[in-house]
């Protein structure tokens, strides 16, 4: 029995062994990754014990008094408490319903496209936004959006209307970043899809046409099953990042007239810790956050793995 054990657990050991030595150019190419993983993600995450210290830069961390809870409740009795946490959760919210599908129709209609050239010019130019940065695309959303000189207020005068102040209306906040995020990373987002669709049997479309299903029903009934994990999937990862609204963005459209809607978790977190010094209270609120996310995640995860085969664990 002894020896049988031992052989067993030989085999199994030159089993990984081979497996590793087969997979070694893959864990090659996944080495970048856990490397960025482990030191930006992983390591800081020693920093959260900030947010239980009264920290003090010239101190340290360890030497710094403990005050358990403190900045947690500071945070929770601030005036400002319930009007970030609206203003996170709806920008979030929003991306979330009017984002997701985006990609998802995108890749269906382009899909449906026969002609390859037109195909491949059509995902080229709805790419190239993606690389474009922030800066960038909220310096051409003012040019574009300016009172006295942007094209969209050139178009409202010709029409006889008035001009409008986009980026100082508060209820415009929202739509233009919602709208902007659409455009700038829609065509990067249907690669998961298009890929998804590689995948599926050419021949139940073929099946389906010789039932009499037209292209609309094929999408219905063979299409959209097909891509079906890929949308759960990364419907699960948005829900889970509701919450974590990009700070570039939203500072540089920031400004003083649309505080109440713009002003946000990660944009309070930047004044509070970094231009006010309190680390401590800013570490708090971004734990806060992260924890909520996560809460996000895991139910949606839970409902996900109760209402369907498909899950993230």
């Amino acid at each position: 029995m002894e020896s049988s054990g031992r052989l067993q657990a030989g085999a199994d050991k030159m089993t990984f062994g081979r497996r590793l030595h087969k997979s070694k150019y893959l864990l090659l190419l996944f080495l970048p990754t856990l490397v960025y993983y482990v030191m930006f993600r992983y390591v800081p995450m020693f920093g959260v014990v900030v947010s239980f210290k009264d920290y003090n830069l010239f101190r340290g961390v360890w030497e710094s008094d403990w005050v358990g809870l403190k900045y947690y409740k500071m945070f929770f009795d601030s005036p400002d408490f319930f009007k970030l946490l609206r203003n996170t959760f709806l920008l979030g919210f929003y991306r979330l319903v009017f984002g997701f599908p985006a990609p998802i129709i995108l890749a269906l209609l382009l899909n449906e496209v026969r002609r390859m050239a037109f195909k491949r010019f059509v995902q080229t130019v709805s790419y190239l936004p993606h690389f474009i940065s922030n800066v960038v695309v909220v310096s051409m959303l003012v040019l574009f959006l300016s009172p006295s000189s942007g094209i969209v207020n050139r178009v409202l005068e010709w029409l006889g209307m008035e001009t409008v102040n986009f980026m100082a209306q508060e209820e415009m906040f929202r739509s233009i970043y919602v709208l902007s995020e659409i455009w700038q990373h829609v065509g990067w987002e249907t690669i998961i899809y298009l890929a998804a669709l590689t995948a599926i049997d050419p021949q139940l479309y073929e099946a389906a046409t010789i039932d009499g299903a037209n292209r609309w029903k094929q999408m219905l009934h063979v299409t959209l099953p097909g891509i079906r994990a890929a949308i759960i999937i990364v419907f699960i990862l948005n829900v889970g990042s509701v919450l974590e609204i990009g700070f570039e963005k939203v500072f540089l459209m920031l400004n003083p007239a649309i505080y109440g809607t713009a002003d946000i978790l990660s944009t309070y977190v930047y004044r509070t810790g970094i231009s006010k010094g309190n680390y401590s209270y800013a570490t708090a609120i971004d734990l806060f956050t992260s924890v909520i996310n996560l809460i996000f995640i895991v139910g949606a995860n839970w409902i996900s793995r109760r209402t369907s085969e498909t899950s993230l664990w």
